[in-house]
């Protein structure tokens, strides 16, 4: 009976390994150790379902990670009603934290007809109950891609309020500071405009506490200047929040060298940038995965862990020669940052709440943010008055690469008639 209670006790311990990350000015830090955190992330999702719920499967892809050296995942959809101990203990062990979405395929904000309701409220804090005890959690997402294309920019505010809520419930449950933010398509019409809008206002309380980026510009073989990631830094310059690659690696032309990864923490972008996660672990149809777990088969194929023609669970297979070449890149970078005593917050940049643009950015201002339960109608949308100034902010530079990913391309900017669309919230039940 001792034995038993000495071994729950030790695995118990076991779960909670890793010292919990937290999010000061713009930078991650080691909340023990203060030593700054950066990213070497992949993203993590098998299949449609829960990816954290089968632990033999979780310990395999997590011994795997460890050698890749990675420290991160990032899963796109769980189940909140799920036992996910095994699965965060199993990543925990190995020295993985894990970033999740908090969002569904039923419960996202959506882009051209944006509204923030009691149910997706529901639903997203839901998943922060089940995660907020786990010390390898590393954030959460209120969203992905919800912005696509620049004439749906006015769905910021519902991003921005679903943010808004969601830190006010964490705080009302006493949970630890866990940060809170959102993963943005890189659209260089609205790339500026929004991760200032999403960090501008001057009221934290509001704003998201990192920002991702789902850029596929770094296309092999480029370089610094070559790929535009001078003009992503430019833009991130002492941003006011942690500021990572949410999703990168393009495969176009392939193989994947990741040279992005020596830019990403070397020296031109190391100071403002906290990292990157790879686009993805598994092998599917986008020839993207970094591991398979068996050959493909026929997309007609049926059975047990076949989904679309390739197997999605079992003992993972490096896919050479992207798993060596990004494993060769991880294990020579180290950055280590500034130590959390030394960060002087005062070098950040607090962001202008940008003003409405010709090239389709339509929020005017630091606007008000709808309540929960309310809609978006178009017809007017009164604004408060920025509390960090006039709301400018420079162009992009037109001189860069095209996202290669499908649903990540640039879109051309919209006309300027568009820029006096304007809003209401109304409510929606």
């Amino acid at each position: 009976m001792r034995s038993s209670l000495f071994l729950a006790l030790c695995s118990a311990t076991l779960s909670y390994a890793v010292p919990t990350i937290e999010a000061v000015g713009g930078k991650f830090f080691a909340k023990d150790s203060g030593d700054q955190f950066f990213i070497k992330g992949v993203a993590y999702q098998l299949t449609e379902k829960d990816p954290l719920i089968d632990t033999e499967q979780c310990k395999r892809d997590a011994s795997l990670m460890k050698k890749l050296g990675a420290n991160t995942i990032r899963v796109y959809h769980v189940d909140a009603d799920a036992d996910h101990d095994g699965c965060m203990s199993a990543f925990a062990d190995a020295g993985i934290y894990a970033m999740v979405d908090m969002d569904t395929f039923d419960t996202y904000i959506l882009p051209n007809d944006p509204w923030w309701n009691q149910t997706q409220f529901d639903r997203y804090a839901q998943v922060m109950d089940a995660f907020h005890q786990y010390d390898n959690l590393l954030g959460l997402f209120v969203g992905n891609e919800i912005i696509a294309i620049n004439n749906q920019s006015l769905s910021a505010p519902f991003i921005k309020a679903s943010c808004r809520d969601l830190k006010a419930y964490r705080d009302s449950k006493g949970y630890r500071k866990i940060p809170v933010g959102y993963s943005a398509t890189d659209i260089a019409e609205l790339r500026p405009w929004l991760q200032d809008y999403l960090t501008c206002g001057g009221n934290s309380s509001e704003n998201v506490d990192f920002y991702g980026l789902n850029s596929y510009q770094w296309c092999d073989p480029t370089d610094y200047q070559t790929s535009g990631y001078a003009n992503l830094q430019e833009q991130a310059k002492n941003f006011p929040v942690p500021i990572f690659f949410s999703e990168t690696g393009c495969n176009k032309p392939g193989p994947r060298l990741f040279n992005d990864q020596v830019a990403i923490f070397g020296p031109e972008m190391v100071n403002d940038w906290s990292g990157a996660i790879i686009y993805e672990w598994i092998e599917e149809a986008n020839e993207y995965g970094l591991i398979s777990y068996g050959p493909k088969a026929d997309p007609t194929a049926t059975g047990e862990n076949i989904v679309g023609g390739f197997t999605r669970a079992g003992t993972p297979t490096p896919v050479s020669p992207d798993f060596d070449n990004l494993s060769k890149h991880w294990a020579t970078i180290t950055p280590t940052g500034v130590p959390r005593s030394e960060y002087d917050t005062k070098a950040i940049s607090t962001r202008e709440c940008p003003a409405s643009t010709a090239s389709g950015w339509l929020v005017n201002g630091n606007v008000a943010l709808p309540s929960l339960g309310e809609t978006l109608t178009a017809s007017s949308y009164s604004s408060v008055p920025s509390a960090t100034g006039s709301g400018t902010v420079a162009s992009p530079s037109p001189s860069e690469t095209k996202n290669a990913v499908s649903g990540s391309k640039e879109i051309a900017g919209m006309g300027a008639g568009l820029v006096g669309v304007m809003m209401v919230f109304t409510f929606w039940l």
